[in-house]
């Protein structure tokens, strides 16, 4: 048995749930069952579930009241919709909801164990790996963006409205701050959430083989073609392409990426036609990209064609309000993950975590809390189970953040990078976390320094 709070199943028919629990039992999944949904919602107050799988047609309480009524309680939580009407207007309704998916009525039982795997974030191995928000061929994951902050709030209302379009969506947001989350949230909420979802990471490809990883190539198109390749666009059918950190694509792919945009259509390297698309383009980048348009590093045609819903995300700083909600979240999911018995902070713990820059956002809060439910032998967090190193802003000194009269802004910034580095034991990925660029950028800047280095030499 899986170690995991139940999933409620909530059914009029005693049939229906007994075949359900039966189900999901028997692949390992705790599970507890409720007649109607106003049995489901007083249980849902008083204890803790990991998932709830609720019929629409109930009396009573429906499954779309219980559902609003749920995701008001306890936003995190991914509820599925059991449905005996198959149309899509319904479908949708409760995707835009907040649903995580819907069963169309009657289901096997495969289909039930494929549809719970999914809204909890498995894969479709052994039920226990916990997936991202999106890989290559894969529908998003249903990860809640967890918040009570109202600005946080306002952004996912406007994301949940320009969802069911297909206009091209821009989320910006310093490194950690849950950009593939949102990115995913938005295509939960589109007219297709079950259409493939493909994320390609722009700085983690050569750029020999950026294009060929887009738009796909020709058996023989080149030297190591051996066969024909389907590129992003084409797995995304009808879907979502997610391009992260697109500030780092190559000029010249970005010329050919603003045709795609504009005209629709994609041309495979070595193809003899256009192979017309109707994927959504879902951009995300962890830099400004209205300055680095003017610094010439992105065109500025391309910025204005996938900036039509621009979303930027607030660093965890700017969201104190959440630190608490998080940590506690954070909390329960390690420990159990890790079998440990932990019931909350302290509050001196909670004042710390209040207190501290972030400066690594959400990502940083996570590892944080990570670290201290393995380190922790109590039932309370405390303050030395943090281990946070001091807030940049709490340990400088006036003389370190003083500004040098006459150092130009390229020293300045290879002494912060060359500090930073420093304070990581040149540990190039936190750096480039720390720093808020991309390991592709650091890379490059490093190298820089090094030629310019070389060159003083000779």
């Amino acid at each position: 048995m899986l170690d995991l709070p139940p999933i409620l199943i909530v059914d009029a028919q005693p049939d229906l749930r007994k075949e359900i629990m039966q189900s999901l039992s028997r692949v390992g999944f705790p599970v507890e069952s409720a007649s109607d949904g106003l049995e489901a919602l007083d249980r849902f107050k008083d204890l803790k579930f990991s998932m709830v799988i609720a019929d629409d047609q109930m009396p009573g309480v429906g499954g779309m009241e219980m559902l609003n009524s749920v995701k008001k309680i306890s936003p995190q939580i991914p509820v599925v919709i059991m449905t005996g009407d198959g149309s899509v207007h319904n479908a949708v309704a409760a995707m835009q909801a907040g649903a995580c998916d819907y069963i169309l009525k009657p289901f096997t039982s495969e289909v039930l164990e494929r549809t719970v795997k999914k809204a909890m974030g498995f894969s479709a191995g052994n039920g226990t790996d916990r997936s991202g928000a999106g890989s290559d061929g894969h529908h998003a994951a249903c990860k809640e963006i967890i918040t009570r902050n109202p600005k946080l709030v306002g952004i996912l209302k406007q994301a949940k409205s320009i969802a069911p379009s297909k206009a091209t969506v821009l989320i910006q947001g310093e490194s950690g701050t849950g950009k593939e989350l949102l990115a995913a949230y938005v295509h939960r909420h589109s007219l297709q959430p079950d259409a493939p979802y493909v994320a390609l990471n722009c700085a983690a490809l050569p750029d020999t083989l950026a294009e060929s990883e887009l738009f796909g190539h020709e058996k023989g198109s080149f030297t190591g073609a051996v066969g024909r390749k389907i590129g992003k666009f084409e797995l995304a059918k009808n879907g979502t392409v997610v391009l992260d950190e697109i500030s780092e694509m190559p000029l010249p792919l970005q010329t050919k990426l603003l045709r795609v945009l504009q005209e629709k259509e994609i041309d495979r390297i070595g193809g003899t036609r256009p192979i017309p698309i109707d994927a959504r383009v879902i951009a995300i980048s962890n830099v400004d990209l209205k300055k680095a348009v003017t610094d010439g590093k992105f065109r500025e045609d391309l910025y204005y064609r996938i900036n039509v819903i621009p979303l930027t995300l607030p660093p965890l700083r700017q969201r104190k309000d959440d630190i608490d909600l998080l940590a506690h979240h954070f909390l329960t999911k390690y420990s159990r993950l890790n079998h440990k018995k932990i019931s909350g902070f302290s509050d001196a713990a909670v004042e710390e975590l209040i207190k501290h820059d972030w400066n690594g956002n959400v990502r940083e809060l996570e590892n944080t809390i990570e670290r201290a439910v393995l380190i922790s032998c109590g039932e309370h967090i405390l303050p030395e189970n943090l281990l946070m190193e001091p807030s940049e802003s709490r340990i400088q000194s006036p003389e370190a953040r003083a500004l040098k009269a006459g150092i130009t802004v390229h020293d300045m910034e290879k002494e912060l990078i060359f500090r930073t580095l420093e304070e990581v034991n040149d540990n190039r990925t936190h750096a480039a976390e720390l720093l808020g660029i991309s390991i592709r950028t650091l890379r490059n800047k490093l190298r820089e320094y090094k030629e310019e280095a070389d060159a003083q030499k000779a």
